[in-house]
């Protein structure tokens, strides 16, 4: 990610925290979106994971802002744009990275559980870009970047009827903005992530390897037609891809980055 890509532009990160040691999704795409130019506003529900990862970018040399904030809260998400517009004058990339799994089939699973995964998986998104894309617009230029699931399109051998539907609303929701906003200047693509090794897998998928990291990650590795898992680092050189004008022309896709799991039967 050395050549600057973005150089100048601001990036909207929502979910740049990690909840662990290493590289989540969002974390890396943060700081790849820096590492390529562009001043980057970390946002996360757990301040100090935001600031965290804006520390990493000012470390580097690169301009970062961190806030605190709850994505299922509008005025938490509008007080984020408007920090964001304050310190940078302009948003020109929109990242949504928040997203919780539940395990269980529609009988075992709570309605309030399901609800809570609707609010945080697809709701959120709905607020960010409902506060972002009026900023978008009036520039007449702007690039989105939803993070959904392989386990949107397939299924992936884990039983979370609730995270299946909400990142396959994931993805429609953002073939719509895709059409509406194109001929404003704006592109929305979202972005499945397959068999990932981050620190979100090793708190909310463990559990059905009867809690054993070491079994959950030699299982996840076989699955993988490469042999090996994917990690946030891959997500984030999709996702300054998508942002940059390599990709003018590209809107309301799919992009798998899974290895190629998705071709697999079984």
């Amino acid at each position: 990610m050395s050549e600057k890509k973005l150089q100048d532009r601001v990036a909207l990160v929502f979910g740049a925290g990690s909840v662990g040691e290493g590289w989540g999704n969002g974390k890396a795409s943060a700081v790849g979106y820096a590492r390529a130019g562009a001043k980057v506003v970390s946002v996360d529900v757990n301040e100090q994971a935001a600031a965290a990862t804006s520390g990493i970018i000012e470390k580097e040399g690169g301009k970062a802002l961190h806030v605190g904030a709850d994505v299922t809260k509008f005025a938490e998400v509008q007080r984020a744009v408007e920090q964001t517009l304050k310190a940078f004058g302009r948003i020109d990339i929109l990242h949504n990275n928040v997203g919780i799994t539940s395990q269980g089939g529609p009988v075992e699973t709570p309605e309030e559980v399901w609800d809570r995964v609707m609010t945080v998986n697809v709701k959120s998104m709905f607020l960010t870009c409902k506060a972002v894309l009026p900023v978008m617009e009036e520039q007449k230029k702007g690039a989105i970047t939803n993070i959904s699931s392989l386990a949107s399109v397939r299924w992936t051998g884990y039983n979370y009827s609730a995270y299946y539907a909400s990142k396959g609303a994931v993805n429609q929701f953002t073939k719509g903005i895709a059409i509406e906003y194109a001929a404003r200047g704006i592109r929305a693509n979202v972005i499945l992530p397959g068999l990932m090794d981050t620190p979100h897998v090793y708190q909310q998928i463990v559990g059905f390897y009867d809690n054993a990291k070491e079994k959950m990650v030699e299982a996840r590795h076989k699955l993988s037609p490469t042999g090996q898992q994917g990690d946030g680092w891959d997500i984030a050189n999709a996702a300054v891809f998508l942002a940059s004008d390599d990709a003018k022309y590209i809107n309301g896709v799919e992009l798998l980055v899974d290895g190629g799991l998705h071709l697999k039967v079984g």
